[in-house]
């Protein structure tokens, strides 16, 4: 009788997480993921709502690519087909399919317009995510690199929706990608070899529609799905930004674990949007491709705007007056070229590196895993207004033909105040948003000092009057007074002490005017001294000493990793 060199052990349970362990040591990761802590704030779930609608987008996209044919060969639509307006029209088979999709697929209308509607949440969630990220400082060192991935993300998304909406060949659709041709012709030189390449000939051609298609349901969601799943990975190594509080430092995260708290709340919001977005797409109608008609480049009518994060492109292109000029044999046709190539291309430039340019101006090399207050760093929160405003304007001017329809008013009228407007908003914005920022600044100072007022007043033996105050508890001192002390570079002399030119003098002095005009206007934080001066002061008039009150110690912890000059 011989033994068995190898016995079987008896069958655990969870043998195929088990069998997958062994080979690929799973476990590891998700132990250290399901550790992995959350903070818990509502702006944070920005980034998870343009998540779940990009989900959704996927799942209806897929059922949506089924019937969809991508093909701009000419077809007869059935004359016993719904709409009855489109009965026996000659057609692209593009649109022919959207019809079919919209009338005769079940469920095939409530797909198409889900999916519109995941796009426009992934768009508004993605540009609100990126102001809180950008007015919080979240950009900040080590993620830098990290604001790039969701700036390429809102680009990507951008493209996503234009070659998306472009696909029904409707009459809305097709004047966009009109538009688009003429952006590509207008710019110097190359512009027609640029218009060709894209259409496969002359406008429309034959082939942009299968282009776009191939584009839109492979390209650019691919593209995506690997810059979501390398934002995700940066969130989790870099771990994740908290608003100032107790407790709260830059070596810590104050929170929920992912597993099993954050799990079952991001799994029950993401039913909560998916629930939303079908709710709109069964209510509300959007994009009905048939009250167009197929495309024809003759008629062009009001109320021909595309979905709103596309309608700012449009409204700086109606914005523009009809300047063009002749060089060397080539028409240069500014009408389209600033407001289609110039003005796009300085916005996202200055709005991708803007990161770099704080980070210049503040010399700041540290880590910070600490949010900012947007009254604290009062010319960013001022540039990011001025943003806001420029772009509501742009979008206004984009539906001025529709506000003038509907207000009788003129559009020539409507269109020059506008321009009026796109000219000097930027400077009241920032001077505004500036003022408003450093008056909040002050009145955190008279708060963190003295307290909140509480209406009594009191009589000293030398008969002088008083206003009693509330202290601060140790929450609302940290709160206001642990914000970095940002101050100008100084370029320093233009000679060394033995009387040569500095060599880098020159680099100096363009980055102290950088710097001046980020932190030349601060109201300074509250220091010990003051607070300790306060606080004596509180205690001799015989109140305010309160123990929930602010204390210089906590004042001091609040100021051990600031930056002195």
């Amino acid at each position: 009788m011989t033994t068995p060199k190898y016995t079987q052990a008896p069958k655990k349970s969870g043998g195929a997480y088990n069998y997958v362990d062994e080979r690929v040591g799973l476990s590891g990761v998700v132990k250290g993921f399901a550790r992995k802590i959350f903070p818990d704030h509502w702006s944070f779930l920005l980034g998870e709502i343009a998540l779940y609608s990009f989900i959704t987008l996927i799942l209806t996209g897929i059922f949506l690519a089924m019937f969809f044919v991508p093909s701009m060969g000419t077809v007869t639509y059935p004359a016993d087909a719904l709409p009855v307006t489109e009965q026996g029209n000659e057609m692209s088979e593009a649109y022919a399919s959207t019809l079919r999709i919209s009338f005769e697929v079940k469920g095939g209308l409530l797909m198409r317009q889900m999916h519109h509607w995941a796009a426009l949440l992934f768009m508004a969630a993605i540009v609100a995510h990126m102001f809180r990220v950008f007015f919080t400082g979240a950009f900040r060192k080590p993620r830098e690199l990290n604001w790039l991935v969701g700036f390429t993300l809102l680009i990507l998304g951008l493209l996503a929706g234009f070659t998306g909406y472009s696909l029904p060949d409707d009459v809305l659709s097709g004047n966009g990608l009109r538009i688009a041709d003429g952006v590509a012709k207008s710019i110097p030189v190359l512009g027609t070899w640029v218009s060709y390449a894209l259409f496969g000939g002359e406008f429309p051609g034959t082939e942009i529609i299968p282009r776009l298609f191939t584009l839109h349901i492979l390209v650019v969601p691919g593209l995506i799905l690997a810059l979501v799943g390398l934002h995700l990975l940066m969130v989790v190594v870099h771990k994740h930004t908290q608003y100032p509080g107790p407790g709260r430092k830059q070596n810590n995260v104050v929170g929920f674990p992912v597993f099993p708290v954050y799990a079952a709340k991001a799994g029950g919001f993401f039913f909560i949007v998916f629930g939303l977005i079908a709710l709109l797409g069964a209510t509300l109608s959007i994009n009905n491709v048939w009250s167009y008609g197929s495309y024809d480049p003759s008629p062009v009518s009001a109320g021909s705007q595309p979905d709103w994060y596309m309608l700012f492109l449009d409204g700086a292109l109606r914005l523009m007056p009809g300047w063009e000029f002749v060089l060397f044999g080539f028409t240069f046709p500014m009408s389209i070229l600033i407001p289609g190539v110039v003005v796009p291309g300085i916005l996202f430039t200055t709005l991708a590196i803007y990161p770099f340019i704080e980070a210049y101006a503040t010399g700041d090399k540290r880590e910070h895993h600490i949010l900012d207050r947007p009254r604290n760093v009062p010319v960013r929160t001022a540039i990011g207004a001025v943003l806001i405003v420029q772009f509501i304007i742009l979008v206004i001017t984009g539906s001025n033909d529709i506000i003038a329809t509907h207000f009788e008013l003129s559009i020539n009228g409507i269109t020059w105040v506008l321009r009026i407007l796109f000219l000097i908003a930027p400077f009241i914005t920032f001077w505004v948003t500036k003022r408003i920022c450093l008056s909040l600044q002050r009145r955190d100072r008279e708060l963190a000092l003295h307290g909140h007022p509480t209406g009594k007043v009191i009589q000293t033996e030398d008969g002088a009057f008083h206003s009693v105050h509330r202290p601060l508890d140790n929450y609302e001192l940290w709160t206001l007074v642990q914000h970095d002390a940002h101050r100008p570079i100084e370029a320093g002399a233009e000679v060394d002490p033995d009387g040569l030119p500095r060599k880098e003098y020159k680099s100096l002095k363009r980055r102290s005017a950088i710097s001046r005009f980020f932190f030349e206007d601060r109201v300074e934080p509250v220091t010990k001294s003051e607070l300790a001066a306060a606080q004596a002061s509180r205690h001799q008039l015989g109140h305010g000493a309160d123990r929930t009150g602010g204390s210089v110690a906590q004042l001091e912890r609040t100021r051990k990793h600031q930056i002195r000059p």
